[in-house]
């Protein structure tokens, strides 16, 4: 009784952290769902265009434990799609078209399989609902983080330096080393990482995997993957059919695992088209 009750606790919906742009409210709004160590902030440029593009409202959100959301030591797919099956209603977008990178897109891919009402048309950006493989680095990459040692009181550019140099050793692409940077934060003259590196080390399996799922989303789908990124493999593409029978499956030439990122202009379009 007492590990149920922990489960349902653990389950309950947090308060997410958000950014609502305005748009046509007759129009199912745009949700964009970031991916591991993002934030909502990942997608700010391609959601102002997005608005100027389809009129629509556009909606950004922090996962719990990213960015300015809460933490909670639940970091399931499970926990993070109840959070927007709480959120959505409240905001009045339901049904929305949820667009959703790497983790963001197991997340919406698992909330549209569980609430198929709450999802009109549904994007998974370079990720399918099977083991991620090429994310088995990503457990150095926390516990570098982890390891940051920064002295008190130092200047924030210094401190970027400082911790640019402590991660190169483990994480070898700088454009990644960036990235992860935009999670340091400074609150009176300490820093720290905003995204909760215990909770998602302790996950880090569930995330790289995907919950087993026997219901199909029978909605229209687009699968984005970037043609230089090898997170949806060929051998993919039964599963996929099998839980998204109406799914289509787009690559964008030249982009690497952060499609929206490396390729924004053919993102939008790939996009766009979706929607008309």
């Amino acid at each position: 009784m007492a590990s149920s009750l922990r489960m349902k606790e653990q389950a309950r919906p947090l308060p997410l952290s958000y950014n609502l742009l305005d748009g046509e409210a007759t129009l199912p709004a745009i949700v964009f769902l970031h991916g591991l160590f993002g934030s909502k902030t990942n997608f700010n440029s391609i959601a102002k265009a997005m608005v100027q593009r389809t009129g629509r409202r556009v909606l950004t959100v922090d996962a719990r434990n990213h960015g300015d959301s809460p933490h909670s030591p639940d970091g399931s797919y499970e926990a993070m799609s109840q959070d927007l099956q709480d959120l959505l209603p409240q905001l009045g977008l339901v049904p929305c078209v949820l667009v959703g990178h790497s983790m963001g897109g197991k997340t919406a891919m698992l909330l549209a399989l569980q609430r198929p009402d709450v999802v009109e048309r549904l994007v998974a950006v370079d990720i399918s609902p099977v083991g991620t493989t090429p994310g088995s680095y990503l457990g150095s990459y926390i516990e570098a983080m982890k390891a940051i040692n920064i002295p008190e009181k130092v200047p924030h550019s210094q401190a970027r330096k400082l911790v640019e140099e402590q991660l190169s050793s483990t994480v070898k692409d700088p454009a990644i080393r960036r990235f992860l940077l935009t999670n340091l934060v400074e609150a009176d003259g300490r820093f720290s990482w905003r995204v909760n590196l215990d909770t998602l080390a302790q996950y880090l399996d569930k995330i790289l995997a995907f919950p087993q799922q026997l219901e199909s989303y029978s909605g229209p789908t687009l699968f984005l993957r970037g043609g230089n990124s090898r997170y949806i493999q060929p051998s993919h593409h039964s599963e996929i059919r099998r839980l998204f029978p109406h799914a289509q499956i787009q690559t964008v030439p030249n982009a690497g695992h952060w499609v929206h990122s490396d390729k924004p202009q053919d993102f939008m379009d790939a996009l766009s088209s979706f929607l008309a």
